[in-house]
């Protein structure tokens, strides 16, 4: 076995040696600007953005004219959420959206808050739930948009985006979901969703980091959205900027792998997944899974050890990487804000680890790391007792 262990595939992934790969051309004889169209440059590189736009519809089942590019999920859900919010500003300023989203949907939220806009926060339940009833009555006259993430990046509970999309559909209002953790792991059938915009990215599988794209919904009445981003009028004015080529190609072949293997390795990971969750919980006492034990994403694995702070096992196990929390929140010195909405105590945040399973785990590696955490717990514990 290599050391460390990668278990912290929720935060980002290894680049796949076959996007790689076909990545590689781009950076070097392939380095045309898809906006320059007087000569062949710039139609390679043009027709292989087409290509990969065509490949992540296909992975979505949408049409590739509904798929933009942007530089991550984070400018995605903020063009999103700030694009409506000023589009639509003269039909309503309210907005719905949890209490459990990442910050890249809280913080444009917030700052909509600041500047006269009404955010109202649906409540989970225990496992991290959507309560459909609450968001049903949060819902009014005023309300423009409601943004609920498909699955959780911290606890991995995914939600009930189609009953979610039905809901706001009847009451004519608009529905984005923040999809990165979704995409290829689960399915995401943007037909069966009917949700009008989706966020998705590529480094959660295997793609590169700093490539984004917005699924807006084809329709009539077209969706209007402000741009965030100014400039020469890229993807139909809707985000200006040269389009990073490569990393696009590589978001593209990620997708033509997903569609292609999902379902294979979905059921490797989900083995590994329960080999994991079982061991430790056969081998340790006082520990408990957060999150939704069933609805969950798969490799996904949110514990919670009794009397065992998380810092302490991020210290003593060093030959395994893995989290206390969302890596795009773990810069501040504060609680977990998902483990907090489901009701834990701030003892019970501060014992909780997650431990994501992806694409280039072994068995091997899963057992080893069971050993360890049973290990490393009990020593922990045997030595507060005698303290």
């Amino acid at each position: 076995m290599k050391f460390p262990i990668y278990l912290d595939n929720n935060s980002t992934t290894q680049v796949d040696p076959r996007v790689l790969e076909e990545m590689l051309p781009f950076f070097s004889e392939r380095f045309g600007n898809s906006a320059s169209k007087q000569h062949s440059f710039g139609w390679i590189a043009e027709s292989a953005i087409d290509r990969a736009r065509q490949r992540i519809a296909s992975l979505l089942n949408a049409n590739p004219e509904e798929i933009f590019f942007t530089s991550g999920a984070t400018e995605s859900n903020n063009l999103a959420i700030l694009g409506i919010a000023q589009a639509y500003q003269s039909k309503g300023n309210h907005i719905v959206t949890s209490s459990i989203e990442h910050p890249s949907v809280l913080e444009p939220c917030k700052s909509l808050g600041d500047r006269g806009f009404k955010i109202s926060y649906v409540r989970v339940d225990e496992s991290g739930k959507v309560n459909l009833k609450d968001l049903k009555g949060l819902i009014n006259s005023k309300t423009i948009l409601v943004s609920i993430m498909a699955s959780n990046n911290e606890i991995g509970t995914i939600q009930p985006v189609d009953e979610i999309a039905k809901i706001c559909n009847a009451k004519n209002v608009l529905f984005h979901t923040d999809a990165v953790q979704s995409l290829g792991k689960v399915s995401l059938d943007a037909q069966k969703i009917q949700a009008d915009l989706i966020s998705i990215s590529a480094h959660k599988i295997y793609g590169p980091k700093g490539i984004g794209a917005l699924f807006i919904r084809k329709r009539k009445p077209s969706i209007q959205l402000k741009p965030i981003i100014h400039g020469g009028g890229h993807e139909k004015g809707l985000r200006s900027g040269t389009l990073n080529v490569p990393c696009v190609v590589g978001f593209g072949k990620v997708c033509e792998i997903a569609l292609n293997e999902m379902e294979n390795e979905t059921s490797k990971i989900k083995l590994m997944q329960n080999r994991l969750f079982d061991f430790l919980l056969s081998g340790i006492e006082d520990v408990s899974l957060n999150g939704h034990e069933i609805d969950r994403l798969p490799g996904n694995l949110n514990f919670k050890f009794k009397d065992v702070n998380a810092d302490l096992l991020l210290a003593e196990i060093k030959d395994v990487a893995f989290s206390s929390g969302s890596a795009c929140s773990s810069a501040k010195a504060e609680p977990s804000h998902v483990l907090k909405a489901i009701g834990l105590a701030k003892n019970e945040i501060q014992n909780s680890i997650r431990l994501s399973i992806g694409r280039f785990n072994t068995e091997d590696e899963i057992e080893y790391v069971g050993k360890r955490f049973t290990e490393t717990v009990k020593r922990i514990r045997d030595k507060i007792a005698i303290d």
